[in-house]
């Protein structure tokens, strides 16, 4: 799992050897390809085995929501610009749409507690008169993460401008 881990990292999912992993791992490619039938079974299994490590960005609270969440974004948007990222993104991605089991370790390990912390960041902005009230900000924490990433899937980073529309729609 670590040779595949470390291939999808430095070549992507689109560009992922069996060969690669195989020689790093000391073990045959057909051997490989006895235990996992294609690459998407092979990127899923590191993401149940937990290879693919978390990320949680701590969210600060100034007091001021749209400088923090702008922060925040930034903080994002160059955390997926690092190549090594972006790659394992993508593949996690591509292993997720083919096998709800792996869509639900993904989100429960990737996605869930960033989540809970820009929707609890975003609650706190709500009490204060700062972000939209009467909109659901599990909502608002959705629709920021996945702008982001789908800016990362269409391989358009998101620029200071965007980050600011997105801001534009949920602060007042």
């Amino acid at each position: 799992m670590e040779a595949t881990r470390d291939e999808l990292a430095a070549s992507g999912y689109d560009k992922l050897s069996i060969d690669r992993i195989a020689t790093a791992a000391g073990a045959g490619k057909q051997t490989v390809y006895r235990w996992y039938r294609s690459k998407n079974e092979l990127v899923a299994e590191c993401i149940l085995e937990g290879y693919v490590p978390a990320r949680t960005a701590v969210i600060a609270d100034s007091g001021e929501a749209r400088d923090d969440l702008r922060a925040w974004l930034r903080a994002f948007a160059d955390f997926l610009a690092e190549p090594e990222n972006a790659s394992l993104i993508r593949a996690c991605t591509a292993a997720a749409a083919e096998s709800d089991e792996v869509a639900v370790r993904f989100y429960e390990s990737l996605t869930a507690t960033n989540e809970a912390a820009l929707t609890a960041r975003l609650d706190s902005a709500v009490r204060r008169g700062q972000v939209r009230a009467g909109t659901s900000t599990a909502a608002m924490s959705e629709a920021l993460i996945g702008a982001m990433l789908y800016r990362l899937l269409v391989r358009q980073p998101p620029t200071d401008e965007f980050i600011d529309g997105l801001l534009d729609m949920v602060c007042d």
